[in-house]
């Protein structure tokens, strides 16, 4: 069956670029140019990929994203940015997508990062159903972490991560008090032909932080300059 990839973009030549393109490697492709639709047909309709404008008639990207993830939606989403517009990569990685590709880009380029997010997928997909047999809870200090359901509670009290949120943080979990570099964090929570720079680790490991800072005392992600991170617990800093 033909992996299904959703476009929401509203330039009709570059609309048609990606169409035309996406159905020469084998996606089956369906390209929407209203933001509000683009959300319907998202939510709607299963699909394996997401390709995003941010600039979209009706609702822009970031609300779109937004909306799908406060929904429970975990379709993998590209986003598309402007040349030199940090700020729209950081804020697209922090609304939860999962790559972006920067205008303009080659076609190369575009099917490399496509390929990449879809196998990351489908990889992820594949360790959380071999999870049901393993580990059922993972405790650290007062949190503890479901890797079946990609839940976690801090005190008692949910707590809302985006999936690869989740997925930073069980790995520096299974580390407790260990250095680990960005380029470890890198490769194996996005993987190691994510072209992507270290920026996104940081992006996600700063929201992360904010989202534990209702008990600072118990569960802390400390930054060792030059390194990467390293997860202490309250028990942790205590001995």
């Amino acid at each position: 069956m033909h992996q299904k990839i959703l476009v929401i973009e509203d330039e009709p030549t570059l609309a048609r670029l990606l169409s035309y393109n996406l159905s020469q490697e084998g996606y089956e492709t369906k390209v929407i140019d209203h933001g509000g639709e683009g959300l319907q047909a998202a939510l709607q309709h299963h699909y394996d990929l997401i390709i995003l404008d941010i600039m979209l008639p009706g609702m822009n990207g970031f609300d779109i994203l937004s909306k799908l993830r406060q929904k429970g939606n975990r379709t993998p989403v590209i986003i598309l940015t402007a040349r030199n517009a940090e700020e729209e990569v950081v804020q697209g990685l922090k609304h939860g997508a999962d790559d972006y590709i920067t205008k303009p880009f080659g076609v190369a380029e575009l099917l490399a990062r496509v390929s990449a997010v879809l196998r990351r997928t489908q990889s992820d997909e594949g360790t959380a159903g071999k999870a049901s047999t393993g580990e059922k809870v993972i405790a650290a200090g007062d949190m503890l972490i479901y890797p079946e359901k990609y839940e976690v509670s801090l005190n008692g009290e949910s707590i809302p991560l985006r999936p690869k949120e989740f997925e930073v943080l069980l790995y520096l979990v299974q580390r407790p008090g260990v250095v680990v570099t960005r380029d470890d964090l890198m490769n194996a929570v996005w993987g190691f032909d994510y072209i992507g720079g270290q920026r996104t680790v940081d992006v996600h490991v700063s929201s992360l932080r904010k989202k534990l800072e209702m008990n600072q005392q118990t569960v802390q992600i400390e930054s060792i300059r030059g390194v990467g991170y390293k997860l202490v617990t309250g028990a942790a800093k205590k001995a």
